[in-house]
């Protein structure tokens, strides 16, 4: 169990005498992620505050990833898509119309992106605030995400 901790983050275990032993674990800009949204829907959402819920169309997100990656770690109800210098985590859904994922190093985002315009999704990016703009995604949440995880790490 990871417990976060004001000088970092600590692995908690129990020992063979069943006492509770803190381990102190470094961690590095991998370890931390960002999340996005995945939206299947009719209408061009510029802003979630102008989200037509009419125009959401139910999908299958689990499908269609099981078809696009290699290399899915799964357990029940969890998902890890691995890549080369990146991984993906989200949790098994029945089918809907968004999808919130979790993004290990800046190459999820760009893996995403392409699996988004192959299938007309569109993107919130909690790192911004804001939709991703398949078209010109430079501005996108990984600058902002590295940024935060900098100040967590000058902090332990």
């Amino acid at each position: 169990m990871a417990l976060n901790h004001k000088r970092g983050i600590y692995l908690k275990e129990l020992n063979t005498k069943h006492q509770i032993n803190i381990i102190p674990i470094k961690i590095d800009n991998t370890d931390m992620s960002w999340d996005v949204v995945l939206f299947n829907s009719k209408q061009h959402i510029k802003d979630l505050s102008e989200l037509d819920e009419d125009q959401l169309e139910t999908m299958d997100f689990n499908d269609v990833f099981e078809h696009s990656f290699a290399e899915i770690k799964k357990d029940e109800t969890y998902r890890e898509i691995v890549g080369e210098g990146f991984s993906i985590d989200y949790c098994v859904s029945e089918p809907s119309s968004n999808l919130m994922l979790s993004l290990y190093g800046e190459k999820a985002i760009h893996v995403l992106i392409e699996l988004a315009k192959k299938q007309g999704w569109q993107i919130y990016d909690s790192g911004i605030n804001a939709m991703i703009d398949l078209e010109n995604p430079k501005n996108n949440g990984y600058k902002h995400h590295q940024k935060y995880v900098q100040q967590i790490l000058k902090q332990e």
